[in-house]
């Protein structure tokens, strides 16, 4: 029997964030109370962000293989055969909490977590984006947040040396009191060079490597699984602190000693530290493990078996290693001046033993940690399917050039070259496509090859319709991709939700995945890995659903890529897809009209027409036949050829459909649509090949001028309003450094 260190509380159970009916099930499967130690394990192991106990039901039903699949979900990343012999590794996480608590720090590390989850497994990164999600920008914390978030961002992934390539912003009231801040990174590895986490082998050294462990972070991994309240503030002291140049030395020597063929298995210490990393790795492994924990190396003193196992601090590994080997390990952490300590070995008796000071802290079934955490059932309801909104039934503006110029300056719609240019996009010299189009493309080594990145949600459309808003997050993905020319691979998805225990938001949650689920599968876009960030609420109002999808993409000749700017003057414009002046839930309503309780229905998605017209797109792309695409999404087609105009400096006459009343032509959010370029010359064949394709395709204009213009008239200035487009973000930030 171990010694109690601690009295165990209900308040003590409570603030570990486990309900009593789970306290019971600990006491139920080690037949007796738990030490403060074992307490915190548990506490760690059984959250939400950790265990996906309201999530595992519904995660299971999507789809996880394909033919180019090599790993799916349960690994640190996915992993994606791009031919050659070689494999992307890629996946997304959020860091939420910590970023709205302590801006900088929680997503400076929300990028070196998901870095190490990419590099464990043997690649080296080559590609990071983020998706951020931020309150109205009239609230008070928002600019602060805003800011600490992109400098943290930047910050680590400019010194790390990444390039971040792309990503999307949001601004909502639902985010003023939780930001989202989700993390994306990919690497290159060879198909044969992959390392796994499962564990093998009895009687074999567990090392620890990189920095040395700290108090920073501790409980960050429960934090992360709580709803926030007026005491958020206190919750500072679990936000990681990070530094991408330990992390830069951690790659490199990771990357030598798997070279060295001295590594079994490695597994990267995230959320819940020591704890979570060396019970994977066990228990995947159908064997014990045991840790001394008066061998890891700490920065500060006096440190206990329970801030050990739960500290969250930043740059550090856990693996098991080949005992010939580890004399020539250590000298490579040494020559990289990293950490480098035998903290344990792997058991044949299934048992998860800590050790601190000669005593033994924690004795408890390792399988038990895992495979026995609370899974729930949790109950939902479906919200009644909206109804479409009919473009007649929305009130026009006969200002069409004001509107557009308002659309292109709204915080949803303006630039984000405030952002992105704080980020380095072209380290490592293989950007060919950065941020601000589609999709960001990366060349693979020294090519031909290609891979290209984009994410995506509209949180809008998953409020009003979970459903058909999880299909459009993956379909616009989907479209982006193809865009650039690349053929779509896999998917990773972070799936951002208020707290499951409401019936409300779970129904949310069920419904996105269904419409995910769907769309994967029509599209052949296996979802490969991924995270579930849950009870993203502060004081009981939860944010809108957010399942953000990020998509991988392979060009087989990158230089066979195309862009959103328009390359010359008399080009024509033509528009593929079908438009019926969709309304329901347009930025046009919403931020034109001040419609914000807009309970319509969003823009159906057809998967099957998305995945003809996409096919047909890439095709022309790969021919040679086109000279600018851009997909058609957020504010319609009027601001989809603005976005194209801008990006060139050249202006474009334009000939509305008449069947459909101009607002609804111009800002209408059909889905399953592309602008695309080609000469003059090379139109008739074009429609011609989409007739006999059974593709919508009609001539919409042509490019020229330095003006925008309807018809002949209605010009716009194509330099006013690329004034108000990149002006926005720029003069909001600077009004907030003068305050």
């Amino acid at each position: 029997m171990i010694p109690n260190d601690v009295a165990i509380t209900p308040e003590l159970i409570s603030e570990h964030g486990l309900k009593p009916d789970e306290y019971q099930r600990i006491l139920d499967l080690i037949g007796r109370e738990p030490t403060l130690t074992e307490l915190g394990i548990f506490s760690a192991m059984w959250n939400e962000h950790c265990s996906y106990k309201s999530s595992k039901k519904w995660l299971r039903t999507l789809p996880t293989t394909g033919p180019r699949v090599i790993c799916g979900p349960g690994e640190n990343a996915g992993v994606v055969d791009i031919g050659d012999g070689q494999a992307i590794i890629f996946k997304m996480e959020s860091h939420n909490h910590p970023s709205y608590i302590e801006p900088h720090e929680g997503a400076a590390t929300g990028v070196g977590g998901i870095l190490r989850d990419v590099f464990t497994m043997g690649a080296r990164p080559i590609a990071a984006l983020n998706a951020l999600r931020f309150g109205e920008p009239d609230h008070p914390r928002t600019r602060h947040i805003v800011s600490g978030v992109v400098a943290g961002i930047g910050g680590y992934g400019n010194s790390f040396g990444v390039p971040t390539v792309g990503g999307e912003v949001n601004f909502d009231p639902s985010y003023n009191g939780n930001c989202l801040v989700n993390a994306f990174a990919a690497g290159l590895a060879d198909t044969d060079k992959i390392f796994y986490s499962e564990a093998k082998g009895v009687g074999l050294p567990l090392v620890y490597l990189g920095s040395k462990t700290g108090r920073d972070g501790i409980h960050g991994a429960t934090m992360a699984s709580a709803e926030f309240d007026e005491d958020t503030e206190e919750k500072r002291p679990t936000v990681q602190i990070g530094d991408p140049f330990s992390e830069k030395l951690l790659l490199e020597a990771c990357l030598e000693l798997m070279a060295s063929g001295a590594v079994i298995a490695i597994q990267d210490m995230g959320a819940a530290g020591l704890t979570c990393s060396a019970v994977e790795m066990g228990a995947k492994g159908d064997l014990g493990v045991e840790l001394d924990l008066d061998k890891v190396p700490c920065r500060e003193e006096g440190m206990t078996a329970y801030e050990m196992m739960l500290s969250e601090s930043q740059e550090r590994m856990l693996m098991v290693l080949d005992p010939a080997r580890e004399r020539d390990a250590e000298a490579i952490f040494v020559k990289w001046g990293l950490d480098f300590a035998v903290v344990g070995r792997t058991t044949d008796d299934l048992r998860f033993r800590i050790r601190r000071h000669g005593q033994v802290m924690a004795d408890l079934p390792i399988k038990d940690l895992g495979d026995q955490a609370p899974e729930y059932d949790r109950p939902f309801v479906k919200a009644d399917r909206p109804k479409p909104l009919s473009p007649a039934d929305v009130p026009a503006r006969n200002d069409i050039s004001d509107v557009l110029v308002k659309m292109l300056g709204l915080p949803d719609m303006c630039s984000r070259r405030w952002i992105w240019e704080q980020y380095d996009h072209l380290i490592q010299g293989n950007t060919a496509i950065g941020p601000g189009g589609d999709a960001a493309v990366v060349r693979v080594e020294q090519g031909p090859k290609g891979l290209a990145f984009s994410l995506d949600v509209s949180p809008r459309y998953c409020a009003a319709d979970p459903l058909e808003g999880g299909k459009q997050a993956v379909a616009e993905c989907w479209r982006n991709l193809t865009s650039v020319g690349a053929e779509p691979l896999a998917v990773t998805d972070n799936l951002n939700f208020g707290n499951p225990e409401k019936p409300e938001i779970m129904g949310q949650f069920v419904g996105c995945i269904e419409g995910i689920g769907e769309a994967c599968r029509a599209l052949d876009f296996p979802v490969v890995s991924g995270n579930v960030s849950l009870y993203n609420e502060t004081n009981g109002k939860g944010i809108l659903p957010t399942p953000a999808i990020g998509g991988v993409g392979l060009l087989p000749d990158v230089s066979a890529r195309a862009t959103i700017a328009f390359k010359a003057a008399g080009e024509a414009i033509l528009l593929v897809g079908e438009t019926k002046g969709h309304l329901g839930q347009s930025i046009y309503v919403r931020d034109i009209l001040g419609k914000t309780d807009d309970r319509s229905a969003p823009p159906p998605v057809d998967l099957g027409l998305e995945r003809r017209n996409g096919d047909f797109v890439r095709d022309e792309i790969r021919a040679g036949n086109l000279t600018a695409v851009h997909d058609i999404s957020d504010g319609g087609l009027f601001v989809a050829v603005a976005e194209m105009a801008m990006a060139a400096g050249i202006g474009a006459s334009l000939t509305p459909d008449t069947a459909l009343p101009l607002h609804a032509w111009a800002f209408g959010e059909d889905q399953a649509r592309y602008l695309v370029t080609l000469l003059e010359k090379d139109v008739a064949a074009f429609l011609e090949r989409a007739g006999k394709a059974a593709i919508p395709a009609a001539r919409i204009g042509t490019t020229g001028g330095d003006e925008l213009t309807l018809n002949g008239a209605i010009p716009i200035s194509l330099a006013g309003i690329k004034a108000v487009h990149e002006g926005w973000l720029p003069a909001y930030m600077a009004a907030g450094a003068e305050l």
